[in-house]
């Protein structure tokens, strides 16, 4: 408690001295203070103040934290602190060690998340296709999301492969990462087929749900014809009816909500409506931009479609 008050009475003063010189200390880092210099190729006390704000919400990964050249720390955070199957926000950012301030020239290139099976076979997973600028507040901060297909097991282990570029610094890294299975009752990301095209459909951080209305997002991605190259948001567009039932209550349904749809950057939204807590499979019927389904349906599944998520409120 007491390096809480520390570094909350610290950002308050900063900010009341900051006006004043711009080589006052700033903000205290988890534990390390950001020193402001007149250093141009890191942030201002503003941005500084507002890429800590973000980062301090998120969790760090600290597998995956990197020394560049001794004189540059990546650290990468997510919002659970750890990597699972389904859909994982990811934030990089970039520290010059002998300050701990953010760098804003970064660049992060060919990322690629490769599973090694036991059989000898290798396969990529979907990905966001960049890591890149979000927010035009946050400059020294870059995003990306990846959805594992798979956990880390005895049949296969994950490797992340990506370029860093920082200023005029380059590093290839190839890292080892724990991919941890999700709770019983949780499916976040699921397979489905149109004519002989593979896609994957990614629930995007499913963890707020709630008894009532609820807003729901997803990402579609495509199959590669090279299965280790990233699976990338699909080209094709689809409409996805959802249809909630409770297979432990004897598959009851809930109230009607609203397909998920992409909007302009290809995110889908819908709405999905829980009539109490427990277990929840969504089922899911897939339509082309035609109207015809061309996955899922009314199959095999108690009346439902087979093609479904499973949450747990």
């Amino acid at each position: 408690m007491n390096a809480i008050r520390t570094t909350l009475l610290l950002i308050s003063l900063t900010f009341v001295l900051a006006s004043c010189n711009d080589n006052d200390d700033v903000i205290d880092d988890f534990g390390q203070e950001i020193l402001i210099t007149d250093d141009v190729d890191c942030c201002s006390v503003d941005e500084a103040r507002q890429v800590y704000e973000f980062i301090r919400k998120q969790k760090e990964i600290t597998s995956l934290t990197q020394d560049i050249d001794d004189k540059y720390r990546l650290r990468v955070f997510s919002p659970t602190g750890s990597l699972h199957t389904g859909y994982n926000d990811l934030y990089f950012v970039v520290t010059k060690i002998v300050s701990a301030n953010y760098v804003k020239d970064i660049e992060i290139k060919s990322f690629t998340p490769i599973m090694s099976m036991s059989s000898g076979m290798e396969h990529s997973t979907p990905f966001s296709g960049s890591i890149d600028n979000f927010d035009n507040g946050l400059l020294a901060i870059r995003h990306g999301w990846v959805s594992f297909v798979m956990n880390t097991s005895d049949n296969g282990s994950w490797n992340l492969d990506f370029d860093i570029r920082i200023l005029k610094a380059e590093e290839h890294f190839s890292l080892p990462i724990q991919v941890d299975a999700l709770a019983d009752g949780q499916k976040w990301i699921s397979q489905f087929k149109v004519g002989e095209e593979a896609y994957h459909i990614s629930l995007v951080n499913p963890t707020d749900w709630k008894v009532g209305t609820n807003d729901i997002s997803a990402q579609v991605t495509a199959v590669a014809a090279d299965k280790k190259t990233p699976y990338l948001p699909a080209d094709k567009k689809f409409t996805i009816d959802i249809t909630p039932s409770m297979p432990d209550m004897g598959y009851h349904s809930a109230p009607e909500g609203t397909p998920l749809t992409p909007d302009a950057d290809g995110l889908y939204n819908g709405v999905v409506n829980f009539t109490m807590t427990g277990l929840w499979r969504l089922h899911l019927t897939v339509r082309d931009e035609n109207g015809i389904v061309v996955a899922g349906g009314d199959d095999t599944d108690h009346g439902f479609s087979s093609l479904s998520l499973e949450v747990t409120l």
